[in-house]
């Protein structure tokens, strides 16, 4: 699923065909085995601790690293281990507002930012962002790289140097020929994924990433977890409150994914590609609002007239060689999760149909430094995914349906498709998803954000995700888009979030937020500053 790695803001359509393989667990459900395997491995954790030393790179000095040991298999605790990379930011205890007043301390607060793919371990630097500061004199702020993501043993489904191929095609009614060009390489990727890492690849899934989080709590020394989850991370926590209820101390769950096995994770991509067309609609609203500024027309009609310009141009003639039409849609797919980016993509497409490509080079062109960051983020998203559920295995299933799909939502649909067809191709063994749910009183009350025209994440997810856990409160940024809500320029969705993390108190089982102010334009293509990188789509350079 397209989701995108987030510091909180810092169409049912018949699906056939779908072989299911051997599950790991039958019925979605943990075995006892695993079940036992995990408490094992708790127990080890905590028994060691962490280990907390200087981290790498450039971190603050009072940011601290350590690793901790999981097994690769969780019905084998005994067997194979792979270490995870822990940061930690100790609580200040200092109030931002008296910093002569002392806070107590509550223990540590660890984040998921989501993917699968991404790393949180730069996440406790963000106890200096005015938003949080409460929070962080409060909680120990704690960040970890899930299993596959570097360097917690990494995966690797092809050579970094050959991720990124531009300049690039995204055909929004693509010919037979080209799907057979993506056939072919969604079963070589699927192969690499396979051939580059063995026979451990199936166990990189999102139920062994919960047991994961649980081993993490336990190494902590924390006796219940504090857990907050932005995007793919609500899924592993609401997967950790179905597994461990009672281990759950306080959870926030923000721009929810829908846990409905029925959804996991096919058809959750169609939703979402018809979802990223409404938010589509909202950019170019925008965009023809200010049309004085942009000049890319008045209407949304008109302002997709100049994107559908810029596109053909650039598979003609793509701009430094580079940026052909799949780096275009990449760029401005951006857009759909965050709108504090649409004014540097207004003014960027802009200044090129105007003759100046720089600026949509700067913002679009693939980066060799980051190429093995992105493969490696590329190879977790692809193997949790694949080895999570079943797919569909005939390509006719997906040919049928994304071609529905497309004829009322062309923007995103068969990029999305091409991103998971590997999954069609998978070898590794699969789960059966587990059914998520919780009942009155076996965990205390979640907390669930979610902005009500979120693409990536759909609006209906965190409704059923509230159905489905007992005594949880969803909090909803109306009429609003971006991907995360909390610790962002709400002061509503935040004083929600200050009030759970810091007092426990909930307002009721649905509160609603008025919605966070437009970008205003800016005519020169700044990006703003601060904002977490999305990792499906900073990955997209395969797929596009």
């Amino acid at each position: 699923m397209r989701a995108a790695a987030l510091y909180s803001a810092a169409g049912s359509l018949l699906l056939t065909g779908l072989a299911v393989p051997p599950a790991h667990g039958a019925h979605g459900t943990a075995s006892a085995a695993e079940r036992h395997g995990t408490a094992v491995a708790a127990a080890r954790a905590r028994a060691a601790g962490l280990d907390f030393g200087a981290c790498p790179d450039k971190a603050p000095a009072a940011m601290r690293c350590a690793t901790v040991r999981v097994p690769l298999d969780y019905a084998r605790p005994g067997g194979k281990q792979i270490e995870l990379a822990v940061s930690r930011m100790p609580a200040t205890q200092r109030d931002p507002a008296n910093s002569k007043r002392k806070v107590p301390r509550q223990g540590a607060l660890v984040y998921n930012p989501g993917g699968p793919g991404a790393s949180s371990l730069n996440f406790p630097m963000i106890g200096v962002v005015p938003e949080w500061q409460r929070i962080a004199s409060a909680y120990d702020l704690v960040g970890y790289a899930p299993r596959g993501v570097a360097p917690s043993a990494p995966l690797s489904c092809e050579k970094p140097e050959e991720f990124f191929k531009a300049p690039s095609l995204a055909p929004v009614h693509p010919t037979e020929a080209y799907k057979r060009e993506r056939i072919a390489r969604a079963k070589a990727y699927a192969r690499g994924c396979a051939e580059r890492s063995g026979s451990g690849l199936e166990f990189y899934n999102s139920l062994n990433n919960a047991r994961d989080l649980d081993v993490l709590r336990a190494a902590l020394g924390e006796s219940r977890l504090t857990f907050m989850g932005g995007s793919y991370g609500t899924y592993v926590g609401a997967l950790y409150a179905t597994l461990f209820p009672g281990h759950v101390r306080r959870m926030v769950l923000d721009s929810a994914v829908d846990p409905d096995p029925a959804k996991v994770w096919y058809r959750e991509n169609l939703d979402q590609s018809a979802a990223f067309e409404d938010r589509w609609t909202d950019f170019r609203t925008w965009v023809a609002r200010h049309d004085g500024v942009y000049g890319l027309g008045a209407t949304p009609a008109a302002v997709q007239r100049s994107y559908d310009t810029a596109s053909d141009k650039l598979q003609a003639h793509p701009a430094d060689g580079k940026v052909g039409p799949g780096q275009l849609q990449n760029t401005f797919l951006m857009a759909g999760y965050y709108d504090d980016y649409w004014p540097s993509r207004a003014a960027a497409l802009a200044a090129y149909l105007k003759g100046d490509a720089k600026p949509l080079v700067r913002l679009a062109a693939p980066s060799p430094e980051t190429a093995a960051e992105a493969e490696n983020g590329s190879a977790v998203y692809t193997a949790v995914e694949c080895n999570d559920a079943p797919w569909p295995t005939d390509f006719r299933v997906w040919d049928r349906d994304n071609t529905r799909l497309a004829r009322t939502a062309p923007f995103e649909t068969w990029d999305n498709a091409w991103m998971n067809l590997p999954c069609a191709y998978w070898s590794a063994r699969r789960q059966v998803p587990l059914d998520v749910r919780t009942g009155p009183g076996e965990t205390p009350p979640v907390l669930i954000l979610a902005a009500e025209r979120d693409a990536a994440t759909p609006y209906d997810g965190a409704l059923e995700l509230n159905r489905r856990l007992a005594g949880s409160t969803l909090v909803t940024e109306r009429d609003a888009g971006t991907h995360g809500v909390g610790g962002g320029p709400n002061k509503c969705v935040n004083a929600h979030l200050d009030a759970y993390l810091l007092e426990g108190r909930l307002p009721g089982r649905r509160a609603a937020c008025a919605p966070r102010p437009e970008p205003r334009p800016e005519p020169r293509p700044t990006d703003p500053a601060g904002r977490g990188t999305p990792d499906r789509d900073a990955l997209k350079g395969k797929s596009a």
